[in-house]
């Protein structure tokens, strides 16, 4: 592959809660506070699992034809994995530093990230920690103000980055508030080198903000100003504003947005602008089945996707108004999807099933050993790699003991988008997976308290680091484990 290795691109919208903490959850704030109203939004990877759907479009290069040396190399990239490390993100002295109950709780991990070798873990709770992977030790937690709550985390490659979206028990958790810091201080632990960004912006309920590294923006949203506003996202300066005119929901896609309107029974309007500079590009009325609820409409370049509720699946060409339309007994409402955009596929999720689609409407990949963990579909516990050759996710497995009981534990499953065939797994019944011996140059025993299996058990979240061929995994107990040949 010439050139600069592309990276993920990743969209993840975080928005604001109705209301602040009310006891849920340990007192987390805004557990259980839904997102209902007027505008829909994409909940934040951090709160209800059942509602989050953190969007992930892959926009990366098609490949030119491969021989058989790299294509045979995938299976050899996971042969030998190990459970190399362990990192705990729970700390007996987080007493000292934050003065929120629930923060000083263990908690499920619920977002990993991971660059220049430095890997963020987020929990459930608002604590975020940085670990070093070169020196295999906690660098800090990031939460700077005794009273943050980490809402999600963002990596800027633009500029090096990480960016975190946080609220405060000071005003009720009920504004989120942004920072950034280099990647490089962080690594010298010199937080304070950060800086917020959007501080003109007022971004309460049902207010969100919005990182699309497809185009390097960001969308926010002030429901106190009525207004959207874009913001470069290489170094944050604004670019233009949308009024809020009966918009219902804006979908970002390659060089365009997508305002949805508010419906009438038989049409919902339509706009396309321009992402560089919000000129307006077509107008347009898409016709509805009356008294049918919209269970999506997603753009992907010029294709529009709508679904109604017991109706056909539609695929519309905006430039030429071809229509197709698909049987709603073959393809039924996923709960989520992910864009492989230079591929001109989408990958969709349901009851616990990933399925390959092209835009003729035609099924292109069924998996034959993918059957996800979770009944949500959190793309926390899904990483696609940058060629969009593989999907890496947490699964359903079982392990047979002597007695001949079966129980169900998870594994770590790695297949090709285009055949489904699982070419890998990281599972506790594979008798060569161990935990990495204790280094010639340690006194002390491993980092590792875990075993295999105790590791593979409820995964809440898993990245690939793809430079350093590493997958990690966190898990409800608040640990991080690093998978390594």
């Amino acid at each position: 592959m010439d050139g600069p290795k592309r990276q993920l691109r990743v969209r993840l919208r975080v928005t604001a809660r109705r209301r602040g903490g009310d006891g849920a959850d340990g007192g987390r704030p805004g557990a259980g506070a839904g997102a209902a109203g007027r505008k829909r939004r994409l909940d934040a990877p951090a709160l209800n699992s059942a509602a989050k759907l953190q969007r992930r479009e892959i926009g990366v290069r098609q490949l030119a034809a491969r021989g058989g040396g790299p294509a045979a190399a995938v299976p050899e990239r996971f042969r030998n994995m190990r459970l190399q490390e362990e990192f705990d993100t729970y700390d007996d002295n987080t007493h000292l530093f934050v003065k929120l109950q629930f923060l000083r709780r263990r908690s499920k991990i619920i977002e990993i990230v991971a660059a220049k070798d430095i890997i963020f873990a987020l929990a459930h709770s608002g604590l975020c920690a940085a670990f070093n992977r070169v020196t295999n030790k906690r660098i800090s937690f990031l939460n700077l103000s005794p009273d943050e709550v980490i809402r999600s985390l963002f990596y800027n490659k633009n500029n090096d980055s990480l960016i975190t979206v946080s609220v405060y028990a000071s005003d009720n958790f009920s504004t989120l508030k942004c920072r950034t810091t280099p990647i490089e201080y962080i690594r010298r632990n010199q937080l304070d080198a950060g800086f917020p960004l959007f501080e003109s912006e007022s971004l309460k309920w049902p207010g969100f903000v919005e990182f699309d590294d497809v185009n390097g923006k960001v969308l926010t949203y002030s429901a106190q100003d009525g207004i959207y506003k874009v913001f470069d996202l290489k170094n944050y300066s604004f670019l233009y504003s949308i009024p809020d005119e009966n918009v219902q929901e804006i979908k970002i896609s390659p060089g365009i947005m997508l305002l949805i309107y508010d419906r009438t029974p038989s049409y919902v309007p339509l706009k396309i602008l321009s992402i560089e500079d919000g000129k307006p590009l077509k107008f347009f009325k898409h016709l509805l089945h009356r008294n049918k609820k919209i269970d999506f409409i997603e753009q992907f370049n010029e294709k529009l996707l709508v679904k109604q509720e017991d109706e056909n699946f539609q695929i519309l060409d905006v430039r030429t108004s071809e229509l197709i339309e698909v049987s709603v007994s073959k393809f039924m409402t996923p709960s989520a999807f992910i864009f492989l955009y230079e591929n001109n596929l989408f990958l969709t999720f349901r009851n616990r099933t990933v399925a390959v689609w092209n835009f003729r409407g035609e099924l292109v990949t069924s998996f034959e050993d993918h059957l996800l963990w979770h009944h949500d579909c959190s793309t926390n516990n899904i990483y696609i790699t940058s060629d969009q050759d593989l999907i890496i996710s947490y699964c359903k497995s079982e392990v047979v003991a002597e007695d001949g009981t079966v129980t169900p534990i998870g594994s770590i499953n790695m297949s090709e988008i285009m055949t489904g065939k699982c070419i890998a797994k990281i599972a506790a019944s594979d008798p060569a997976l161990n935990v990495t011996p204790r280094r010639h140059n340690r006194k002390k025993r491993s980092s590792v308290w875990s075993t295999v299996p105790e590791a593979l058990e409820d995964v809440t979240a898993l990245f690939y680091d793809e430079d350093r061929n590493e997958i990690y995994t966190g898990n409800s107990h608040g640990l991080v484990h690093v998978w390594s040949n």
